[in-house]
């Protein structure tokens, strides 16, 4: 049966390894300096900022088809959503796989549509804060109630 060979440090190992850890500490803590300075703090409504994001999932006993015909930022029917400006974030459907969403409060222009599981989304404008999303079923060309994404930036 063989013998486990034993490691030992030689003088030169223990000083690389002292020098590797100061030196990931070293940067760790310059990198944590600079993310806490008041210069790297971002305003939440800036432009480059991310301004809103609505994950859109409706209610999990009715799902999609039973959103409202009226503006509702009822908890229920999304599973996240954020509003840099604090205030509600409204949904509402308008048609069969067609849905309004509204940033109160917030003049984003500007957001990305994304379909969840087998839907794809696209976005129009509007005006400002107010988003027309049109969801399909991948692979078909009409629309249908489908969970969808929006992030406003």
């Amino acid at each position: 049966m063989r013998a486990g060979r034993r490691f030992t440090f030689s003088p030169a190992t223990a000083l690389a390894l002292v020098a590797l850890f100061f030196a990931l500490g070293g940067s760790a803590f310059a990198v944590g300096e600079r993310v806490q300075a008041s210069s790297a703090v971002q305003q939440r409504c800036a432009n480059g900022a991310v301004r809103g994001v609505a994950a859109v999932t409706g209610d999990p006993s009715k799902g999609m088809a039973n959103l409202p015909d009226q503006f509702s930022a009822a908890p229920n029917l999304f599973s996240r959503r954020f509003n840099c400006a604090g205030k509600a974030i409204q949904v509402r459907r308008t048609g069969i796989g067609i849905y309004e969403l509204r940033f109160v409060g917030n003049a984003a222009t500007n957001v990305v549509a994304n379909g969840i599981g087998l839907f794809s989304a696209s976005v129009e404008t509007i005006g400002p804060g107010t988003f027309r999303i049109r969801v399909q079923n991948v692979g078909r060309a009409d629309e249908d109630d489908g969970a969808f994404v929006v992030v406003a930036v």
